[in-house]
């Protein structure tokens, strides 16, 4: 098969699709000829790229490389450039051109190389070259410090090349190259379409039209074919964008900008003003040429103009240059023209660029005349220096605002003072203008041009100066000597030594500069005229072409009649006298000779280097910027604070509207009195209320709660009354209260409370018996709380005194009638009331705890057997074994029939030979628990000082469905002790189910282990315990991990080169790779907020593997997560804008090169530029600030002081991932990568959404509303049709009554079998108070009460529960609202006789006070007396101290022990404040780091 070149196919496409339009889109048709091209392309019809822009240089010399790839030559292997320059090229100026060359042909050669070829733009990746100055340098290092190091940074080179020996690197020819990389293509680090600027390989004006189709356009006016100009039309417009002009800063003033420069077709047309001056000459002269056409073809329009003017000038340009200037330049002439060559390479070569370049900076002077038509050579007027004779070269680089080049007529007459000036002589010295004082790169406003090119030409692997005249068929010199004998034998010895005497070392650059000697060498001669011959014979445009019909040969011969001097007249309009027949030299006899060959005395002095710090004065801001980006979370803070502030003061504003309403009630109803509270008391004010739910409440002179009595059904009361002084004392006994003593103003008051307490007695059925007694009888009748409490702390000394053996008067005194204080407890020890009167007096309970801490098991025995003979004749009947017994059954919760259990006591009594006896003496009783002598030695109870520490040690605990040694999980102020401050109450239970089986299980003997061994098992439990969690968070953070890592190595060994790793390796790792982790955890973490997506995962088969209950805490950890790798990823951030704040333009421009142009500004942008006015730098402090915000607002301790400030500002979500996404989009440094991992969680959140907003919009009417005790509200509400969920489930509700949309979360405590749905919601902060209050007021239909909001259902992990056999629900407060579910559906199920795994539940409710499960009673009663299979057992635990404690809760839990099943995983389900759930947690992982029973804790916190 045929393969077709790349240029055919081109070609021929542009065939096809229409005719051939060289001229780059131009409408070219009414032309007679081919318009040749602005970027070179299709010169040559064989090889189209030929002497294109961007096309590589074509090596006369194979490459000389270090590595023979691309590697450099540097030190030691040759010489410093800048030694190697000051030994070769310093010397005296002032010695005039041996050939008489004049000034203008040195800079008319200037301007043909920018015609030609431009390599100073740096490459990308940046690489480096730099030039180390040897220490006490008098230019460069006069402080000798010895670190000056001057930055040079690598050409741009052809991507194609160095890769390998047989392909070494090769350089392209560039224009303005957009700071773009190395792909030629122009991809994502190459040039920005339409913006480029390239240089062309032929002499077609590329120089004064521009090398691209819209840099003419960008050059021209469209209006009578001629270039655009500014204000005057003499001079072009100024150089700005679309124009891509060098503007270097002025070396000597630091000025910088475009304004001053023009817009010409070479980029650094505005470098020197000679330079300047050729690009305004060759301006004028197209413009004078099109309105010469126009007024010769007025029907022409501006197209043909254009076209017509501009083929005129390249032609008369072209003519100059070979036929005038290269002549006088090399003294030879160029052979013949023989017509075109289309097999001919004219390719620019780097030989001829470092030849040519070279050799005109000998002839460069240190200063430039101006002169007039008259031959007036004018002063020059300097700043700070007064005049000088000439331009001062070194002080004219880049220079914007030259008042001697204002107008015009000071451009003519630096024209015609290069004309008569004689250029330096033609060897090898530089003067010290280019030596020392050339622009400089980077920071430094000079540089040494000389070895700068030696770099140059190192850089582009020159072969050495032997290598190319073997090459070139030239003779080699023998030694140093034979290089030149016009050269001071002692910069020759000085050379030779800088390259160890080896001749073969010594490079192009230098050598051809020491051949030279009043005209180039052979070397450089023969390089320069076979670059020139090749242009001229391998361009199809050439004008002498007869062929391309550009010119017929009467044009041909009339423009090889045209010298630059015709040029200059036409354009200056000066009498042709003034100007010498050739321009380029000056001949004896010339007009206008120059009044001296200058030299440095008399010119200003250059200024001196300068260095530049990018980051001065940037310091404090940048600082300021840091340490405000840092205060974010603080200024965060400080707003929440406010915040929560404001929100406790509407919080303060609602108890105080309570408090009032309070007031009003009080005073409505309530009696003021005052109290006594004992004889040496003051009495203070108080009111009494009689609510109506059978309680006694006392109220402060703030109507603050200061007691609230129970009075229950058939209770006596007894009021005693003063019958004396006043008769206005009163004392109200209520059995287990301590005494009300009342003292009223009036008789008449007193009478008033009396009959409001009488009636208040007879409606609730309350018995009352009223006394009277003088009033200080009274009083000592009495028992006030400050009495109990002396009383209380004298028995127990008393009791400790005899159970530890302390001395009896270090006690006090009991009082003589404390049998008859019914102050005391209330009788739950019922197995030790011996008198059956419901009350132990102080004595009898002493004795019992003695015979408990110290008996013996006789005596033990002995007490069991008194309190169970109830008729106190000294024997055991078998009905009273039968009732102890039966209570012990009760006890743990075993529930036998009345026939199975005559069946045990027939047994027992069989067993032990006593089945003829109906009574039982106590040693027959003794003999029957002779089995259990050491379970009796053993019955002990451990007691603890409520504050003193007092401790009984070697006593056991009571244990909870295990044997280990340790409480099942409640901590140690909530342990079920006596006299602790944890108080246990039971609810009663029938028992008439069949006998369950009993189980008993043998414990194993533990071995100890060592101290490893244990932390092994421990860690093993504990792995165990955790493992679903364990993997997800391993493979989560493995994914971040991997995705931190991938980019960081991407980043540091495997990106497409852009020079970003090299300057700021730690800055760019850092903030890649936490972007990737960043972008995948932003983006997966909607996942864990999908509630209604991981409802319905929790029941699939994921849930074995997935620990979606713990959804809402792995949000959390990956929040966390999360903000640290932005902490970190902003750190990254801040290394890198502080890097590219001193980093120069031509860095910069190869890492970014969508952002910035290397236009030769030198100076990179400052700090606040790249926070505040870039889009990633603005949206990273925006989300700085988002994510401040969210997580300060967020924090447990703001969250429960305004939970609509978390709701408002967690919903700045949105903004967040608009920020994210505006953020990674605008592609500084990478294409956007956010969008792979927000996708998929995004469309998943979406639907998640949607499917909540489709519930939301449903209204929902309140069927019932009651106000319970402690705060409570209970709504009972409709159940939307299809709505389905589990006990232990949750849902979201609002009420637009309230005037927010906010959505609160509450546990459902209706249980799914229920037609009806309801809450029961405790009133803590602003929400759920307003709330109450709008349900407040009586309603006499259900239309009038607020609608609400629902969503949900959601699940959690107490919907779990009946995946358990042994199942312990412990809630804390209101955390017991989801157990009411779960209690009823269970009880309900069970009656089913449904199939359930779960046998057994222990609810344990964790209560401050009694009063906060009132609500809850009717809930557990009801539970418990449908409870037939009793299959819950529960404890509910008052942590407040009070005087009531449960002795059979204490007895369930040993019994309990001993009774266990045989289970080996319990499930535990907690919720509850935060402290009771760690001590929860904490309970289980020690249990569950022993071998037995496995806890799995599922756990809410509110």
């Amino acid at each position: 098969m045929l393969h077709a070149r790349p240029e055919t196919l081109v070609l021929l496409g542009a065939l096809l699709t229409g005719p051939l339009n060289p001229a780059g889109g131009q409408d070219a048709l009414s032309l007679p000829w081919e318009v040749q091209r602005y970027d070179g392309w299709f010169n040559n019809l064989r090889h189209h790229k030929r002497g294109a822009a961007g096309s590589r240089l074509q090596r006369l010399v194979p490459a000389y490389y270090a590595d023979g790839v691309y590697q450099a030559l540097e030190e030691p292997l040759l010489p410093n450039p800048r030694r190697l320059s000051d030994a070769a090229t310093r010397g005296r100026a002032g010695q005039a051109s041996h050939r008489n060359r004049t000034v203008l042909g040195v800079f008319f050669g200037y301007h043909v190389l920018s015609d030609l070829v431009s390599v100073e733009r740096p490459g990308c990746p940046a690489e480096f070259l730099n030039i180390h100055i040897p220490p006490g340098d008098p230019v460069f290092d006069p402080d000798q410090r010895g670190d000056v190091v001057l930055p040079f940074q690598r050409s741009r080179w052809d991507p194609k090349t160095g890769q390998s020996p047989s392909n070494p690197r090769d350089l392209v020819r560039r224009g303005s190259w957009r700071g773009g990389g190395c792909n030629e293509e122009g991809g994502a680090l190459g040039p920005e379409p339409g913006r480029t600027n390239e240089v062309t390989g032929w002499l077609d004006g590329s120089a004064i039209y521009g090398s691209s189709h819209s840099w003419s356009d960008a050059l021209r006016s469209f209006s009578g074919g001629q270039l655009a100009s500014g204000p005057d039309p003499a001079f072009p417009r100024d150089a700005q964008s679309p124009l891509l002009m060098w503007n270097a800063p002025d070396p000597a003033t630091g000025q910088r900008g475009p304004q001053g420069l023009y817009a010409f077709g070479a980029e650094r047309g505005n470098r020197e003003p000679f330079l300047q001056a050729l690009g305004l000459l060759w301006f004028r002269y197209h413009n004078l040429c099109a309105r010469r056409l126009a007024r010769e073809h007025p029907h022409w329009g501006d197209e043909e103009l254009f076209q017509h003017a501009r083929k005129r000038v390249i032609a008369t340009y072209q003519n100059i240059a070979l036929y005038e200037w290269l002549p006088s330049f090399l003294q030879k002439t160029p052979p013949e023209y023989t017509g075109y060559r289309p097999f001919l390479d004219p390719s620019i070569s780097p030989e001829f660029l470092a030849a040519s370049e070279q050799f005109f900076s000998t002839m460069v002077p240190p200063g430039v005349y101006m002169r007039n038509a008259s031959c007036h050579f004018q002063k020059i007027f300097n700043k700070d220096f007064g005049t000088s004779p000439a331009l001062r070269v070194c002080n004219s680089y880049w220079i914007r605002e030259n008042p001697n080049l204002n107008s015009i007529q000071a451009v003519n007459q630096l024209l015609l003072g290069m004309a008569s000036q004689i250029s330096e002589l033609e060897d090898r010295i530089v003067v010290e203008d280019l030596r020392d004082y050339w622009p400089g790169p980077g920071k430094f406003s000079r540089t040494d041009y000389v070895a700068s090119s030696i770099q140059r030409g190192r850089d582009m692997g020159l072969p050495s100066y032997s290598q190319a005249l073997l090459a070139l068929g030239l003779e080699t010199p023998k030694n140093w000597s034979y290089l030149n004998p016009n050269v001071d034998p002692q910069v020759l010895e000085a050379v030779a030594a800088l390259y160890n005497q080896d001749l073969s070392r010594l490079e192009l650059l230098p050598g051809g500069l020491l051949e030279s000697h009043g005209d180039p060498g052979l070397l450089f001669s023969a390089i320069v005229l076979d670059q020139f011959v090749r242009l001229r014979d391998g361009d199809r445009y050439w004008f002498e072409n007869t062929r391309n019909g550009l010119f017929s040969k009467e044009e041909i011969a009339e423009i090889r009649n045209t010298t630059l001097r015709d040029v200059l007249v036409a354009v200056t309009s000066v009498d042709p006298s003034a100007l010498q027949p050739n321009v380029f030299i000056w001949s004896e006899g010339s007009p206008c000779p120059q009044p001296r060959q200058l030299t440095t005395e008399g010119l200003p002095p250059c200024v001196p280097v300068t260095v530049y710090d990018y980051f001065e004065g940037s310091g404090p801001g940048f600082g300021i910027t840091i340490v405000a980006l840092c205060c974010l979370p603080l200024v965060s803070l400080l707003i929440s604070g406010v915040v929560a502030h404001l929100r406790g003061r509407e919080r303060k504003k609602l108890q105080k509207k309570g408090k009032e309403s309070v007031k009003k009630e009080a005073a409505k109803d309530g009696v003021p009195a005052m109290e006594w509270t004992g004889p040496r008391e003051r009495s203070y004010p108080i009111t009494i209320q009689l609510l109506p739910d059978r309680h006694l409440q006392v109220l402060d002179r703030r109507l603050s709660v200061l007691r609230t009595i129970q009075l229950r059904p058939s209770q006596q009361v007894n009021l005693i009354l003063s019958s004396n002084r006043g008769r206005r004392t009163l004392l109200l006994k209520i059995p287990k209260e301590y005494d009300l003593v009342l003292l009223f103003n009036s008789e008449e008051e007193r009478d008033t409370f009396v009959q409001q307490l009488k009636d208040f007695c007879v409606h609730w059925a309350l018995g009352l018996s009223v006394a009277e007694m003088v009033e200080n009888v009274l009083f000592r009748k009495a028992v006030t709380k400050q009495q109990r409490g002396r009383i209380l702390e004298v028995f127990f000394r008393h009791l400790f005194s005899q159970v530890l053996d302390i001395d009896q008067a270090d006690a006090g005194t009991l009082p003589v009638d404390s049998s008859q204080k019914d102050m005391f407890v209330e009788s739950m020890f019922s197995l030790a009331d011996k008198d059956g009167n419901g009350y132990l007096s102080f004595r009898e309970f002493l004795d019992i705890l003695v015979v408990f801490m110290k008996g013996s098991p006789e005596d033990k025995s002995r007490l069991m057997f008194t309190m169970y003979d109830l008729d106190a004749n000294g024997f055991l009947s078998k009905d009273e074994f039968f009732t102890m017994m039966r209570s012990f059954i009760e006890i743990s919760n075993n529930c036998l029939s009345k026939a199975q259990l005559a069946e045990v006591v027939e047994s027992m009594f069989r067993e032990s030979g006593f089945q003829d006896k109906e009574e039982l003496t106590w040693e027959d009783f003794h003999f029957m628990l002779r089995d259990h002598d050491s379970e009796l030695r053993s019955t002990q109870l451990c007691v603890r000082g409520g504050g003193g520490g007092i401790q009984v040690e070697n006593l056991p605990h009571f244990r909870f469905l295990s044997s280990c040694s340790q409480g099942m999980g409640l901590p140690a102020s909530e342990t079920p002790e006596l006299g602790g401050p944890g108080l246990k109450k039971r609810f009663g239970k029938k028992a008439v189910v069949p006998a369950p089986r009993l189980y008993t299980e043998a414990l194993q003997e533990k071995m100890q282990r060592s101290l490893l061994a244990q932390k092994l098992q421990q860690y093993k439990r504990f792995v165990e315990n955790y493992l679903r969690h364990i993997v997800c968070v391993a493979v989560f953070s493995a994914i971040c991990a991997g995705l931190f890592a991938e980019r960081a190595y991407y980043y540091a060994f495997a990106s497409p080169s852009s020079g970003i790793a090299e300057t700021t390796f730690v800055g760019i790792i850092l903030s890649r790779g936490t972007a990737a982790s960043i972008s995948f955890m932003f983006s997966y973490i909607l996942l864990t907020m999908c509630r209604n997506l991981i409802t319905f995962l929790r029941e699939t088969f994921l849930n074995r593997y997935v620990p979606f209950d713990a959804a809402v805490d792995f949000h959390r950890w990956i929040a966390m997560a999360a903000v640290v790798l932005a902490i970190l990823h902003s750190a990254g951030h801040v290394v890198n804008v502080y890097i590219f704040s001193i980093s120069p333009l031509s860095l910069l421009a190869c890492i970014f090169p969508n952002v910035f142009v290397n236009d030769g500004s030198q100076l990179p942008q400052k700090f606040y530029w790249w926070f505040f006015q870039t889009v990633p730098g603005m949206t990273g402090v925006l989300l700085l600030l988002v994510l401040a915000i969210m997580y300060v607002f967020a924090s447990h301790h703001f969250r429960r002081r305004s939970f609509r400030g978390f709701w408002l500002t967690h919903h700045l979500y949105i903004l967040l991932y608009i920020l994210l996404i505006i953020h990674g989009s605008f592609a500084l440094i990478q294409l956007p990568r956010f969008h792979i991992f927000f996708l998929v969680p995004a469309l998943i959140y979406g639907g998640d959404k949607l499917v909540s907003l489709s519930r939301k919009k449903v209204e929902i009417s309140v069927v019932k509303v009651e106000l319970l005790p402690s705060g409570v509200t209970h709504l009972q509400f409709q159940r939307p049709q299809g709505f389905e969920y589990k006990s232990g489930q949750w849902v979201r509700i609002a009420c637009l009554a309230l005037g927010t949309t906010e959505y609160h979360p509450f546990t459902l405590t209706s249980a799914p079998h229920e037609d009806t749905l309801s809450l029961h919601i405790r009133a803590v902060g602003p929400w759920t108070t307003r709330l109450r209050e709008i349900y407040s007021p009586p309603m006499d239909s259900r239309a009038r009460y607020p609608k609400l909001y629902l969503d949900g259902p959601f699940g959690e992990g107490h919907q779990e529960w009946h995946k358990f056999e042994v199942s312990v629900l412990v809630g804390g407060g209101i955390g017991v609202t989801p157990f009411a579910s779960i209690l009823k559906d269970l009880v309900f199920k069970s009656s089913l006789g449904s199939q359930m795994l779960c046998k057994k539940i222990y609810f344990i409710w964790v209560t401050r006070t009694q009063r906060q499960f009132e609500w809850l009673a009717d809930i557990i009663r009801e539970v418990e007396e449908n409870d037939c299979q009793d299959l819950v057992s529960v404890h509910i635990y008052i942590t407040q101290l009070a005087e009531k404690f449960d002795l059979r809760t204490t007895m369930l839990y040993i019994c309990e022990r001993h009774f266990q099943k045989v289970v080996r995983k319990f499930g535990v389900f907690s919720c509850g404040p935060p402290g009771m759930t760690k001590n929860v947690e904490k309970a289980c992982q020690l249990i569950n780091r022993q071998d037995q029973a496995h806890f799995i804790h599922h756990y809410e916190n509110f």
